[in-house]
């Protein structure tokens, strides 16, 4: 393991009396990454890391892996070469795209400094580190420097890349409002919201014991804890904000104070750090912000509002869900819309302009956004639209098919439809002719927009795209209408001549669309007799009306279920793909309570459930993959898979996921792991506006069923190195130590893998919780633990299954170093056949 890692640029820098360094000059190699939306990662660069031979001179070269160098000569692998910045700083990415710079820095004095750079995916220093790469200028990571010369690694981002380090204002924890989240004012109303606030922890040692105090002009004044941060960590702490009514429009300011926790108000010896924020205080019809605490991670969100204009008639305005495209911010695409009296229109933030795609936790924050708009401005849950431009339009296209049942219609424009039409495939790295390679391609299905289309069929659709877009070619929308135009009974479609990618407000604020909109409402649910539905994974989307697929037979896999009920006939006749367990709310009419199911052709009777719980149905897939009979069946075990808890690797960074790296190990790995949680979080911070929390093994080991019964656990190390493995996977199939993992199947075989250059990713229920999901991320050793720094699982596209095994040779061999991929059984147990078709021996 590096202790200091480079950042593609070797500098000679010279400390200035602003107390800031900057580097002069440096080294850099371009060509020898493969950027993929795919858990194979290929990197030449990032192979000798992970191994430990990184020791880059000017002159030298790097054997570019092959996938990227096919049919290129030897002289045209990657060479490091001397690179100056240009008169602003900053250092030309031709000289690195597809590639990394490596800047040195020159410290007077061993000291705690920020990062601050743009244009990087990543840097190495003392472990890895979260890039700017869409350059917005308020990432600051906090680092110890050393006295003498700091070599920074930065991969390549999105353009050019400038960086400097700079002093703290304060040696300890400190506010950096750069990266506010905060909610307006309305003119007249008191204020009770929540704000998320970025706080920087300068110092080599914890910040514990803390509180965010918040003092209104009227002298309202909130007290938040805030959770322990690591040291050299950030933390997006949310907090609460309270304030009476203001009588005008403008500026509302706000004392915002970092105190201990024990301390009185407005005791200045307990006060760390202390700032003022301003809010826009708005008039009640003018577009807003609002803010909300997520389910996620219990993190401050903000959502924009075009309130509805008030009538004096009973009909109560529906929502138009509008997502908005990649740069652009919610409130900027909320300022695109006239108001009207017939709707709100509610623009939610996809956490960043970036952020997941509208996918993974992008669309949870947009579903989340929908159910605080609909409760707080007590709409109609029958009128609820979706709309969305160019990222939006994809995130309208996604989240329109797997939650086809919440909205009445949908109006994508200029969208495209997936990353495997739109870009290179995700899943382009992976080599999808074995076992392996095919479970880790399945685990991108849920990107996959087409294989839900049917589920269009229950919603009008209105696709608007210009024809000259250069951007969003036309053509993804062409093959939408060609898609639609086979089954779908209501859907319209309109190309504007001569238009570009963006073409004025009209973009999204189009009249047709938006009387296409208007024109269509949801049916009653006692109305719907008839249910058709598709879900690639129930975790996203299970119960449409009342019918829910809760476990596949193959998971991620597309699963259908076509249910028709006669209520007063009480039968329930349907068929069903790639279904484990079905259950259905069966509201029979009549005092009989016995009904009749006709399912596949199989024949049962049950008595409808009391208190309006599901009648349930299970099957299963016989060992030669056949399918045994429905039967009647209790309501679901929690220690069974099932929608609520279920996987893939992905889904345990919800539930206010708490980060537990291990301690057990030598002092080296305990460094290693608590740098890649900060990573994690850092990551998280930038791409998702939160924070996750982060606790060492020993610590959550005393407080497990007490603060943190019931939330998801991440475990960073293995058995050897994490203390409260033991405590939580002792019931797992997948057993990670030092220079081994053992996997052992339902049919209680052990297979053994054996090196140090293994790295583990898996999720597995929490025991003693029916909701909580661990996600493990382990090495066997330095090599395997550095190399799942790069495992790109916050970036939407790319899919994880349950499990996935990789050596540290896939950096440079591909899809071959992915040793082993499973989704477990629906009791989590691992197949004795999947584990025959691994890559055992390399």
């Amino acid at each position: 393991m590096l202790t200091t890692i480079i950042a593609l640029i070797a500098l000679a820098s010279v400390p200035t009396k602003s107390d800031s360094i900057t580097a002069s000059r440096g080294i850099a190699i371009s060509g020898v990454a493969r950027s993929a939306r795919s858990p194979i990662q290929i990197d030449g660069v990032a192979a000798q890391i992970v191994a430990g031979t990184f020791h880059p001179q000017a002159g030298d070269r790097v054997a570019v892996p092959l996938p990227i160098s096919a049919g290129k000569s030897p002289e045209t692998r990657g060479i490091w070469s001397e690179i100056k910045p240009d008169a602003n700083g900053s250092f030309d990415s031709a000289s690195f795209t597809g590639g990394y710079l490596l800047l040195s820095f020159e410290s007077p004095t061993n000291q705690i400094m920020l990062l601050e750079a743009t244009g990087h995916g990543m840097v190495y220093f003392n472990g890895p580190h979260m890039g700017d790469p869409y350059a917005t200028g308020y990432q600051r990571i906090p680092l110890e420097i050393k006295k003498g010369t700091n070599e920074l690694v930065f991969a390549a981002g999105r353009g050019p890349i400038s960086a400097k380090l700079v002093a703290p204002r304060i040696n300890g924890p400190q506010f950096d409002t750069r990266d506010l989240t905060a909610p307006d004012l309305v003119v007249g109303e008191s204020l009770d919201a929540w704000i998320g606030i970025r706080i920087i922890n300068a110092a080599n040692s914890p910040a514990k014991d803390l509180a965010i105090e918040i003092e209104s002009q009227d002298g309202v004044t909130t007290r938040t804890p805030v959770a322990m941060i690591v040291p050299l960590g950030i933390f997006k702490a949310p907090a609460r904000i309270r304030s009476g009514p203001f009588g005008l429009e403008g500026p509302a300011r706000f004392r915002v104070a970092l105190v201990r926790a024990d301390s009185p108000d407005g005791d200045a010896k307990g006060m760390l750090d202390e700032t003022t924020i301003e809010l826009a205080v708005k008039s009640a019809t003018a577009t807003r912000k609002e803010t909300f605490q997520s389910k996620i991670e219990e993190s401050a969100q903000y959502f924009a509002v075009v309130p509805a204009i008030k009538t004096t008639g009973d009909t109560k305005p529906g929502i138009v869900l509008s997502l908005h495209g990649a740069s652009v911010e919610a409130f900027g695409q909320a300022q695109c819309y006239a108001p009207r009296e017939w709707a709100f229109i509610v623009a939610p933030t996809n956490r960043r302009p970036y952020g997941f795609d509208w996918e993974d936790w992008g669309r949870i924050d947009a579903l989340e956004v929908l159910d605080t708009a609909r409760e707080r401005f007590r709409t109609d849950s029958r009128r609820q639209w979706l709309t969305g431009h160019s990222m939006g339009g994809h995130g309208t296209w996604q989240i329109g098919a797997q939650n086809n049942d919440l909205f009445a219609a949908i109006a994508p424009s200029a969208g495209w439809i997936s990353f495997f039409t739109y870009v290179n495939a995700p899943t382009a790295a992976i080599d999808a002719n074995d076992f392996v390679g095919k479970v880790l391609d399945r685990s991108a299905n849920p990107s996959r927009t087409l294989l839900l289309k049917d589920n269009y069929a229950s919603q009008g659709v209105y696709v608007l795209h210009g024809d000259a877009d250069d951007n969003v070619p036309v053509t993804e929308a062409r093959e939408m209408r060609a898609q639609l135009g086979s089954f779908h009974p209501d859907f319209a479609y309109h190309e504007q001549p001569g238009a570009g990618h963006w073409w004025g407000n009209e973009c999204v604020d189009w009249p047709p669309l938006m009387d296409f909109l208007r024109a269509r409402t949801l049916p009653l649910p006692e109305s719907r007799d008839h249910i058709s539905f598709t879900t690639i994974s129930p975790n996203n989307h299970a119960t449409n009306g009342w019918v829910t697929i809760d476990a596949q037979l193959v998971a991620l896999e597309p699963s259908h279920a076509d249910m028709t009920i006669d209520r007063k006939a009480k039968t329930v006749k349907g068929s069903t793909s790639n279904i484990a367990r079905l259950g259905l709310s069966v509201d029979l009419d009549g005092e009989e309570n016995e009904i009749a199911l006709d399912i596949d052709g199989v024949k049962l009777t049950a008595t409808e459930p009391d208190g309006g719980d599901l009648l349930w149905i299970t099957r299963t897939l016989s060992p030669d993959g056949s399918k045994t009979p429905w039967q009647i069946s209790n309501p679901p075990n929690p220690n069974q898979k099932c929608a609520a808890r279920m996987g893939p690797f992905k889904c345990a960074f919800t539930n206010h996921p708490l980060l537990v790296y291990g301690t057990a190990g030598t002092p080296i790995q305990t460094t290693s792991l608590l740098a890649k949680a900060r990573y994690d979080n850092e990551q998280f911070a930038y791409r998702g506006n939160a924070s996750f929390e982060i606790i060492d093994d020993k610590s959550f080991l005393q407080s497990a069923n007490t603060l943190f019964k019931n939330r998801n656990v991440i475990l960073y190390g293995n058995a050897d190195t994490n203390a409260a493995w033991n405590s939580l996977l002792a019931a797992s199939p997948i057993t990670v130590r030092n220079n081994e993992i053992i996997a052992k199947n339902s049919g209680n075989t052990t297979t053994s893998i054996k090196g140090d250059d293994l790295g583990a990713l898996f999720t597995f229920p929490r025991p003693n919780s029916d909701t909580a999901l661990i996600g493990v991320v382990a090495g066997t050793g330095a090599a395997g633990q550095s190399l799942l720094d790069r495992a790109p699982y916050f970036v939407a596209g790319t899919g994880y299954p349950d499990l996935a095994i990789f050596r540290a040779n896939m950096l440079e061999v591909g899809s071959v170093g992915a040793v082993g991929a499973a989704f477990f059984d629906n009791d989590w147990t691992l197949s004795p056949a999947d584990v025959l078709l691994w890559r055992i021996s390399q």
